[in-house]
């Protein structure tokens, strides 16, 4: 999976379009193998990243859970904390 795709589901507040049609645009590139298509390319590379951010709208506000929200901020924090340990950055940074 791509790294730059993150879980939109059960976040507090909601994924917001932008961060759908995001993920989308990655899921799209990966598969196709390209990160700017060709003129030739361009209509259905944004149709794909269009019909795949549907999709995920609907399967995040059909996805049914019992457990809490999570936090962005306090989920950012924990990812900028791993990504320090990872790479020996300081966590300040």
């Amino acid at each position: 999976m791509c790294r730059n795709i993150r879980p939109l589901h059960n976040f507090e507040p909601e994924a917001t379009s932008q961060e759908v049609h995001d993920a989308a645009l990655q899921y799209v590139r990966k598969v196709s193998g390209m990160t700017k298509p060709s003129q030739a390319n361009a209509e259905v590379f944004e149709r794909a990243v269009a019909e795949i951010a549907h999709a995920t709208e609907h399967l995040l506000a059909d996805l049914v859970t019992s457990a809490p929200a999570k936090d962005r901020e306090v989920e950012r924090e924990k990812a900028r904390i791993r990504s320090a340990k990872r790479f020996g950055q300081s966590a300040a940074s």
